[in-house]
């Protein structure tokens, strides 16, 4: 089986996309400055990682070995984790961080440090999701089974109530990550044909994976049980904890800026075509929030600027405030929409607003009166 592909109508207004990315080549070359990261950047890398990482010393080391320090160790830890996620490692491995490649690569392998593999992350983020966002059959986010993320979803008496079991599921987003999902990924690429664009055999992406998971298990399960001075249930819970709170930061982070009422979903024809060209089909199917919170955009990786993330994936999250007047103002131009919601909070109701509607088919219902 070859690797998906979708058809974009290279008709439809390239001129929009043509005249943003002067617009925004300009901004850079007019104020002198990278496109990469800078040096907030950079704090930003070290404190996270040391968000991460020293909670966990502390517990091993017995500075903190009480039940209820521990547990506030593990919670540092679960913010740290998700501040890796979203404002670290995405960046590098869309290769925003530098342009040098080897450093792109270097920060991107913290992904492995919290359980994750980076090139199954690659495929599933930057060839899957942002070259066929909210696309049937070809987007791995909006196609995830156990849940109903888009109307060309067929609705299951299971989806009824997915809006209460939701947040759970999220939470174990990372554990699944850990355990099974990298192993499934894994055997689907293959299939697909997408391993190789990675450099990967399916022995040697194994190789690696069975590599990553051993460690990470070595490090953040075995020597706590071994090292803390605490029941291992106790501890159980606090790295279960860790990873629930990490997951469900991850999930409401990404899911409301492509899953919400006002984002569109699309099936291609029988040809494998949509109707928009590419940036107009990213507008579409994208939108931003918080934008005026200035420490929520810090802390999620300007991930509250997912249009101008989709569009320019290639420049680092730090810059997205000064670029999104520039999107807005081009799009508005060229009649082309702009999603976008005041709070986080306006954005989730969203997202939950339409979970409810697509799993009790009020969804499906409203669109059969329309």
């Amino acid at each position: 089986m070859s690797a998906p592909t979708v058809k974009f109508n290279k008709d439809d207004q390239p001129e929009f996309f043509q005249e943003l990315r002067r617009r925004v080549n300009k901004h850079f070359k007019e104020n002198n400055i990278s496109k990469h990261a800078n040096l907030a950047m950079k704090v930003k890398t070290a404190f996270m990682i040391t968000l991460y990482l020293t909670p966990f010393v502390l517990m091993l080391t017995g500075v903190v070995s009480t039940f209820w320090p521990t547990i506030a160790m593990w919670v540092l830890m679960g913010l740290g984790m998700s501040g890796i996620g979203l404002a670290v490692m995405h960046d590098a491995n869309h290769g925003a961080y530098s342009s040098n490649p080897r450093t792109n690569k270097m920060v991107g392998w913290v992904i492995n440090l919290i359980g994750g593999f980076h090139a199954n992350w690659k495929i599933q983020h930057n060839v899957l999701h942002h070259s066929y966002t909210n696309v049937h059959g070809h987007d791995e986010d909006i196609d995830k089974g156990v849940m109903r993320f888009s109307p060309t979803q067929p609705p299951k008496k299971a989806f009824k109530y997915q809006v209460f079991y939701a947040p759970f599921l999220y939470g174990l987003m990372t554990i699944y990550w850990l355990v099974a999902k990298d192993f499934e990924q894994l055997i689907r690429y293959n299939r697909k044909d997408l391993l190789a664009g990675q450099g990967l055999t399916f022995k040697s992406a194994l190789a690696q994976i069975i590599f990553h998971k051993t460690y990470y298990v070595i490090i953040f399960i075995v020597l706590p049980f071994t090292l803390i001075a605490l029941p291992w249930y106790q501890i159980l819970v606090g790295f279960l904890l860790m990873h629930f709170i990490c997951g469900l930061i991850l999930a409401l982070i990404f899911q409301p800026a492509h899953v919400i009422e006002d984002t569109e979903f699309f099936v291609p024809d029988a040809n494998g075509s949509v109707e928009n060209n590419w940036a107009i089909h990213q507008l579409r199917t994208t939108t931003n929030f918080a934008n005026k919170s200035t420490f929520f955009s810090w802390f999620v990786g300007g991930l509250n600027y997912q249009i101008e993330h989709h569009l320019f994936p290639h420049i680092c999250h730090v810059h997205y405030k000064d670029l999104a007047p520039i999107v807005k103002a081009t799009a508005e131009e060229y009649n082309v929409p702009y999603h976008q919601h005041e709070t986080f909070y306006g954005a989730v109701k969203s997202h939950f607003t339409l979970l409810n509607q697509l799993g009790t088919g009020a969804y499906d219902r409203n669109l059969a009166k329309a």
